[in-house]
Parts: C-alpha cells; structure tokens; sequence
C-alpha cells in the first residue's frame, strides 16, 4: 500500500508540471484567505467537489471516502504540496476534517488544542475566536512555533522542560536553587534560572521562555500591587538579563486553569507551605474579589503523618520515607466519623526503606485540611476558605453569568490524594446556600502536581506563540521606559 501511495504522489507531482516544494507554512498562508473555512461552515466537502471544474485524473471514480483514506496515509507535508496542482486538489485537501485527523494524532490532547486555539490565541486580554480559521492553517503555523523552555517555580519544587516535550525534563528542590536568600531578589532570580539552564545544557538566548510567576502580596492594596508589578519586573530583568529573546510570565493559578482547559473559575492551589485560593476570570486574577490563603500544604501533612507515626513507634530514617508513604497510602475520606469505624489498615513498601503498615493515619492526615484543629492549627477549613471566596465572588456581581465561579480547579501534588475533590464539593453544597451550590462541579488536578507547566505548554505550543503571548527586551525596555515618565 505505502509503494501505491508513493506512486500515486509520483503520478499527481509530474501532472502539477512544477519542480518547486512548497512548504505547509507557505501553503497554508496563501490559500488560507481564499478558502473560509470552519467547522460550522454549512457547505460540505461534497458541495465544494462538485462546484470545481478540475479533475483528479484516475481518482475521479474513487468514491470520495475512500480516497481520504488514501489521503491520510500520507504525511501533512506531502498532503499541503497536493494543494498546488489543481483548483480540486486544493479544495480535498484544505478540507477541515483532514486537518483534524492529522491535529488529534498529535502528542497533545485535541480538545487541549481546540481549547487553547478558540481561547487563548489572541494573549491578554482573552479573546475568544468566533470563527477558527482553516485547521490547515492552524497546523501549519503550530508547526512553525519555535517552542520554549517552561520553567515553573512552586514554593517547594521546580518542574521545567522543552515544551515539545510530553511531561517536564527535570524536577528540582526550588529553595536548593534559589540562591543566599539574603542577597537581592534580581540576583536570587538570575542564579535561579541560570541553574535550571545549566540543568538542561541549553544557551538561554536561543528560545522564548514561559515561566510561571508564584502567588504573593493577595491584597488589593496599593503596597501589594506594587510589590507583584516588582516581582514580575525583576523576572523580565533577570532573564532578559542572559540575552533571553523574549519572556511570557504567566501566574501559576492561571496556567493550572488552562491546563484545565478554563478560563475562568477557582483555583485551589494545595502548595508546599500553604494552600490558595484564587478566582480567576478571563485568565486574570481577580485580586479585588480577594484571595483567600489558609497555612495548611502539603509540608505540614507530612509534618502530621510524621507525628502520627511516631506516636506508634514506627521508625523511619527520613522524610521521604514519610513522603512517599502519604503519596501512596493517604486519602481523604467523604464522610471522616464514618469512616474511624471502618478497618483501613494497608501497606506500603519504601524502596530502600522496607515495609509500613498505616491504620487510620491514612485519612487522618489528608483530613487536616478539612479540620486543620486535629492538627492543633487555628486556621479555615479548607471548604471555608472555598466558600467564603465563592461568596465574594457572587457578591462581587463581575459579569452577568454567575457561572464562571462554579468550576472549582485543584492544583498541587497533595490535591492528588484520593478523596480531595469529591469531599470538596459534598462540603461546599452542604455549606454554600442551595442557589449559589448549584452548579458547582470541583476538578482533580487534570496534570497532577504539574498542571502549572502543562498549562505553560499549552500557550508555548499555540499557532500564534510566540507574538501573542511574549514580550521582547525591546518591547520591556520601552515599557519600562514610559513608566519612568508618568
């Protein structure tokens, strides 16, 4: 079959009468103004055939669904050079339904394609697109995005990697790269990055760069927005600083939305120290609403599950031992009374480490974040701090659908323990008035502990990056510049 197709391509290059290869990108500009398409055109593959005149010479006879079958055998490349020989050939290749099959046989996910090339194409502020454009065109110029190394920040761990790459490369103890944490922010920043590009033995000045910035300064406040508009000044200075072309800065509650495939909605950010909760609309955060913080994360599940086993005589060398147990044994369960009746007792082998047995250490741990006083700490229920976010934003009245606060997204490794999500939403409807708990649905951390750099990847990956997203060092000098002068 590949020989015929081969030959078939042969037969269709020699009538074409033209030597010249003609690439996608140049394909797909030059027909992509001529030929409107979009998946709600009302006009068929079969209506667009019978209005050409051409002919495709001994296909004619091949009923139309198995000559796209034949089609799909070849590669993209070959299937955008067909567009040059004839009006037909143009019109069977250009046709949307082609292009999706080659786009959902990619690494990433179609419906995070979709997503992000209907929501995220235009940059901030968020437009989303009426009408798609060609999918060949849009195959076209994803295939040209240069890429971009993503680097994501947490409080405790960095993940960072190529964005052509299907996870991140490396992981890191962030506070392990951050430098004295004495010396100014600038200088803490740049070694920071220049450790992670020495990691990854790449030269910073050869590919844009997606970098997530860390919630901080949650007010509203003058003084806080000034110290968030310092951070994010101080991440452009010290990467354009080593020769990077060009930076896009993106919050970490707001890449763990779109790796969500969202725009809008809550972020329930479970981090290392502490737990946030951000509402997010439009991909902006909404700072005035509020965020609401509360000191329970992942560090002091693990400092609980520690106490846990050494009142039980448990012995253990180190953290990881107690880490790993927590990632492996722990959940949260739906109803915590009923469940201390139950027998809960399991086991778990530490590689290098031996075997553990937990009882009820299993869901006591992760239910501190539910009832952080077992924990002996003053501070919210995780659920509270949710619901009183929830409040502000229906009390906010920021658009006329309510709806963009109801889809609460979870984001951190400990919000993967099992039970996270669903005790999440039977507490919020139980707590939030019946109008306002409609409708609320809450989502498992789609990527784990790394939806922040998915999210990252979606936007490096986009038919419009990096223009869209990105500034240059010119375009940050002249920003800067114009601010000096207010």
């Amino acid at each position: 079959m590949s020989n015929l197709i081969r030959k078939v391509w042969e037969s269709v290059s020699n009538r074409s009468n033209s030597t010249k290869h003609t690439s996608i990108s140049s394909i797909s500009s030059n027909f992509s103004s001529n030929l409107n398409y979009s998946t709600s055109s009302s006009e068929t593959l079969f209506d667009q055939i019978y209005m050409c005149s051409s002919s495709t010479g001994e296909f004619d006879r091949t009923p139309i669904d198995v000559f796209m079958q034949i089609v799909k055998l070849l590669q993209p490349h070959e299937v955008a050079r067909l567009a040059a020989v004839c009006k037909l050939w143009r019109v069977i290749v250009s046709d949307n339904k082609l292009w999706m099959y080659y786009l959902q046989n990619q690494v990433v996910p179609w419906d995070s394609i979709f997503f992000s090339e209907v929501n995220l194409r235009s940059g901030f502020p968020l437009q989303t697109s009426s009408q798609m454009q060609s999918f060949m065109h849009i195959y076209g110029l994803r295939a040209q995005v240069p890429g971009a190394i993503i680097i994501d920040g947490g409080s405790g761990y960095c993940k960072f990697g190529w964005s052509k790459f299907d996870s991140p490369s490396g992981r890191s103890a962030t506070f392990l790269e951050f430098g004295n944490i004495e010396s100014p922010m600038y200088s803490r920043l740049r070694h920071f990055y220049a450790t992670i590009y020495n990691r990854m033995q790449v030269k910073s000045s050869m590919q844009p760069i997606v970098v997530s910035v860390p919630l901080c300064q949650y007010d509203d406040t003058e003084a806080a927005k000034a110290a968030r508009r310092q951070l994010k000044e101080a991440i452009h200075s010290a990467l354009f600083g080593m020769n990077v072309p060009a930076v896009c800065a993106v919050s970490q509650a707001t890449l763990a939305l779109f790796a969500a495939k969202r725009t809008s909605g809550i972020v329930v950010n479970i981090g290392f120290h502490q737990t946030t909760v951000v509402p997010v609309l439009n991909g902006k955060i909404m700072h005035k609403v509020g965020v609401e913080a509360m000191g329970v994360g992942a560090l002091k599940l693990t400092g609980y599950l520690r106490e846990q086993m050494q009142q039980r005589n448990l012995h253990f060398d180190s953290l990881y031992t107690v880490r790993s147990l927590k990632e492996n044994l722990c959940y949260v369960a739906l109803d915590y009374e009923a469940e201390l009746r139950k027998d809960t007792e399991a086991s778990y082998e530490v590689a290098a480490a031996g075997w553990f047995t937990l009882a009820k250490e299993r869901f006591q741990t992760g239910e501190i974040l539910f009832q952080p006083r077992i924990a002996g700490m003053r501070a919210m229920g995780l659920h509270q701090a949710v619901a009183l976010c929830i409040d502000h934003c229906h009390d906010a009245e920021l658009t006329a659908d309510e709806g963009w606060f109801k889809t609460v997204v979870l984001a951190g490794g400990t919000a993967c323990l099992p039970g996270v999500a669903e005790r999440l939403e039977r507490e919020l409807h139980d707590l939030l008035t019946p109008s306002i708990a409609d409708g609320i649905k809450v989502i498992p951390p789609p990527y784990g502990a790394d939806s922040a750099w998915y999210g990252a990847k979606l936007i490096s990956n986009l038919s419009t990056f990096p223009n869209s997203w990105c500034i240059t060092k010119k375009e940050f000098r002249s920003k800067a510049r114009r601010n000096l002068e207010r």
